[in-house]
């Protein structure tokens, strides 16, 4: 286990910023765990300790959302990720992570703009309607989400692309992500087995840092199912909005 000071005066907020996340405040906050930790130690070695964790907490979220879960969108939704962490393991050493940062980045900041622009007309008169399911556009927006998700962990964005437009209610969409998200989880453990990531160093690491993990979670969940959906969407597309901005700062080559 890292015995650092320093480390864990990092770690600790990292960790309690993506169990926010986990517990169904948006993605950006999820999106600043790893780059936060890995301000002590290599990002590899930041997203191995990590690995478990999101693991348990996503345990603790299942939990807190078993009661909520839109069926039809994550059945539709799974191949394609699945798919896609496939594909990412396959072409990791093909496609540079930057570069799957940008695309996700630009897509997801012309879609929040779009939001903004609805929204607006709806203050006008011109209100947008919930959008239907899609079968193949689930597939597209799903597949990506797996594939950032193992190249660059950032597979929030494509998936809210998809699935926000549907306008569910706000408490069944954070149980069908939570439910998403964690079996893409747990299938990406055994990759980083495979690359020797999880030794003992990190994973006595990841369970020291585990009571932060579930307390964030749970306080995460327990802000979200009071919120109306007139709260709920602005907050998810600013984070977007947020994650998005975060993932072009990554990926530009300053």
């Amino acid at each position: 286990m890292l015995t650092d000071f320093h480390f864990y005066l990092v770690a600790i907020p990292a960790v309690m910023l993506v169990g926010l996340s986990k517990g169904g405040l948006g993605g950006a906050l999820a999106l600043m765990g790893v780059p936060l930790m890995a301000l002590a130690v290599p990002p590899v070695q930041a997203a191995a300790i990590f690995l478990p964790i999101l693991v348990v907490m996503d345990l603790v979220a299942l939990m807190a959302w078993r009661k909520y879960n839109h069926r039809q969108t994550l059945l539709m939704m799974l191949p394609g990720a699945l798919v896609g962490i496939t594909l990412g393991w396959a072409m990791s050493s093909m496609v540079s992570p930057d570069v799957m940062r940008l695309v996700v980045a630009t897509v997801t900041i012309l879609f929040v703009l779009r939001y903004f622009f609805d929204t607006f007309r709806a203050r006008r008169g011109h209100e947008t309607p919930a959008k239907g399911q899609n079968p193949v556009k689930a597939t597209i927006w799903s597949t990506l989400s797996g594939y950032a998700s193992f190249v660059a962990h950032a597979g929030g964005p494509p998936f809210q692309i998809y699935v926000l437009p549907l306008k569910l209610d706000p408490k069944i969409y954070t149980g069908m992500s939570v439910r998403f998200f964690a079996i893409m989880n747990a299938i990406k453990l055994i990759p980083y087995f495979a690359l020797g990531a999880l030794d003992a160093t990190n994973l006595t690491t990841s369970a020291a840092l585990l009571p932060v993990a579930m307390i964030a979670t749970f306080a995460g969940a327990k802000i979200v199912k009071y919120m109306k959906p007139s709260v709920f969407y602005p907050l998810m597309y600013t984070m977007a909005f947020l994650a998005a901005l975060k993932l072009l700062w990554d990926g530009l080559p300053i």
